[in-house]
């Protein structure tokens, strides 16, 4: 085990990945000369060349063409948004092109490529820049879409979703670039489509990903002093979606609270919600609840951000509404 900073465990993920494949390469907007705008991709261009490590214009939807068509061809491209929010103008390429080809072309043609970089938002970036893109993505059949919350799963993830025969679009955070962790040494892959339990416990079932995992987990050390034990699911991969374990731990629980960053309204804690109710209905003593940010664009002032968004005393005051039931 080694400890890395979550953007050197990126890192560390493409670099091992165009070492193994020399199908590898990395596309986007100052990627190469600059080193990365969040200094994820620094080093690579002088290690692997201009070739594959790849500065673009300011053209998503123009880079996000050509990279699903250099996928078409066998290559296998590494693509990188400086923020999903600038994915908007890219949407036909990723929605009607890299979703549907397999499918349109009678399985002629695959598609694997990978769209990467934050989600979400950093701090004082205004409503243009801090929105979740998970409800879009996950939206669309022929899409991939995982949400690393971890250190380790920042590695693995990203590992996988390179070699995955499809797109996968891998949901980072700019507040966590910093975060250090333990990386398992060696070929360290995650599955895709693999949920994890991160915190057992007998009283409610929180199930969350990315960056809110860093809300619920100190949430539920408070609540543990009170005497109320939470088990905690990180999803990880929210298409394809895996609710074996969040099922198995209501089943204990009897009570569920899902937490997200992103907007109430038709949101993938929406989606989980509706199967836990449907999936372990006979076991809920009352409903499940969410933890959401405000159904708000959001402010640029940093006080009205700290409401928008959900922290440590919103997850505490959401368990303590699902135990009222």
């Amino acid at each position: 085990m080694r400890e890395l900073r979550y953007r050197e465990a990126l890192r560390e993920a493409i670099a091992e990945e165009m070492d193994r494949d020399d199908r590898v390469f990395l596309m986007g907007e100052e990627v190469g000369y600059y080193q990365g705008a969040y200094k994820v991709t620094e080093g690579l261009l002088e290690r692997f060349g201009a070739r594959r490590v790849v500065d673009t214009p300011i053209t998503e939807e123009g880079f996000a063409g050509v990279g699903v068509g250099a996928a078409m061809v066998g290559l296998r491209p590494i693509i990188e948004f400086m923020t999903w929010n600038f994915s908007a103008v890219a949407f036909d390429q990723i929605i009607n092109h890299a979703a549907k080809i397999r499918q349109m072309s009678g399985g002629q043609f695959a598609c694997p490529i990978v769209f990467r970089g934050p989600n979400g938002a950093a701090r004082q970036t205004g409503a243009q820049h801090s929105q979740c893109w998970e409800a879009f993505y996950t939206h669309i059949p022929g899409l991939k879409v995982v949400a690393p919350a971890t250190v380790a799963d920042a590695k693995g993830l990203l590992k996988s979703a390179i070699r995955d025969d499809n797109p996968v679009l891998v949901l980072e955070d700019e507040r966590l670039y910093g975060l250090k962790g333990e990386v398992p040494d060696g070929d360290h892959l995650v599955p895709i489509g693999l949920s994890a339990q991160v915190r057992d416990g007998d009283a409610v079932t929180i199930v969350t990903w990315g960056k809110m995992l860093h809300m619920v987990l100190p949430a539920c050390e408070i609540l543990a002093k009170e005497g109320v034990e939470c088990a905690v699911i990180d999803l990880r991969s929210l298409r394809p979606l895996d609710l074996g374990p969040a099922l198995a731990s209501v089943e204990k629980t009897g009570r569920a609270l899902v937490v997200q960053e992103a907007w109430p309204y038709g949101g993938v804690g929406a989606e989980v919600v509706d199967r836990i109710q449907r999936d372990a209905f006979g076991a809920l003593k009352g409903p499940v609840l969410r933890v959401t940010g405000r159904d708000a664009s959001m402010p640029y002032n940093k006080h009205l951000e700290d409401l928008t968004i959900p922290s440590v005393d919103t997850v505490v005051r959401g368990v303590r509404a699902v135990l009222a039931w």
